[in-house]
């Protein structure tokens, strides 16, 4: 997979990312939604990539600055028929990279708590994470889940 910096005016991205909102919205109780919109995407302190098997747009992945040392992954996502060969993991590892080459110390992030995300729950896991509390403006839900990485190896 190719990943470069993500065009949030390719009809293909936006496409991608209208599908992620929608599906990942339908599962997750009402108020419990945080996927960034396009305009979301589009603020300074958000990195946006897209993954590219060769010419399909297979994953788009976000890394948002919290503070100097905090960063938070947002609006990852794979396409449904590209998944289980990888894509998430390496659009994660990109992610992760980016935090560290800042200079982040821990990188977090919120996803749904119902089966529909056991998926991702577990690649992240997979990658280190941990469950950790609210943070950043996010409070106790029963529909989240919130998990942290320390970037620092400690």
């Amino acid at each position: 997979m190719q990943i470069r910096t993500g065009d949030t005016f390719d009809p293909r991205v936006i496409a991608l990312l209208d599908h992620h909102a929608t599906t990942a919205r339908a599962q997750t109780a009402p108020g419990s939604a945080h996927a960034l919109d396009l305009f979301g995407l589009r603020a300074p302190d958000i990195a946006f990539w897209t993954g590219w098997d060769g010419d399909t747009l297979v994953a788009v992945g976000a890394l948002k600055t919290l503070s100097a040392d905090h960063g938070e992954v947002k609006s990852m996502h794979t396409l449904t028929a590209a998944r289980r060969r990888g894509f998430a993991g390496q659009m994660l590892g990109h992610i992760i990279a980016a935090a560290r080459a800042r200079g982040l110390e821990r990188l977090s992030l919120e996803t749904g708590s119902w089966d529909y995300f056991k998926p991702a729950v577990a690649l992240y896991r997979a990658h280190g994470f941990v469950p950790c509390g609210p943070f950043e403006g996010y409070v106790e839900d029963p529909n989240s889940l919130f998990l942290t990485l320390d970037l620092t190896g400690r």
